[in-house]
């Protein structure tokens, strides 16, 4: 697969908010309409999520999946990517989750981490930048 070069990672907690309705809902959606990147661990996450929380069957989650799918180009999870993670949450202190989400957008070449649960402006090996993109100043 080619590295991109740039563009933003999408956290699951943004596809979430697609379930949710509201102006989160919109955002999200927007956000995705632009494309971007998430991984193999971010379908995972919004999997288990769409099952146990939202009560969707599988096959039902699939279909939400493959949606998203259609929208963002789709990193696997790697041994790069799980080196990279552990680097940075024994270095940035992110929870274990985030960090993998952080080191599958430094591996993917992405130039911002979209998502709700990061700190909004923590810039990572000088140039990996989390924003939230639900807060006001967002873009």
């Amino acid at each position: 697969m080619t590295k991109p070069t740039g563009g933003d990672f999408i956290d699951s907690n943004v596809i979430l908010y697609l379930l949710d309705g509201g102006w989160k809902a919109d955002r999200a959606e927007a956000v995705l309409a632009a494309g971007g990147t998430i991984s193999v661990q971010v379908l995972n996450e919004v999997l288990v999520n769409c099952v146990r929380k939202a009560g969707m069957e599988l096959a039902e989650a699939g279909e939400f999946l493959a949606g998203i799918r259609r929208l963002c180009r789709v990193v696997d999870l790697t041994l790069d990517v799980h080196d990279v993670g552990r680097a940075v949450a024994a270095r940035y202190g992110l929870s274990i989750y985030d960090a993998m989400i952080v080191g599958a957008a430094l591996v993917a070449g992405c130039d911002r981490v979209l998502s709700e649960d990061m700190q909004d402006g923590l810039i990572v090996e000088g140039g990996l930048r989390v924003v939230n993109p639900f807060a006001v100043s967002a873009g």
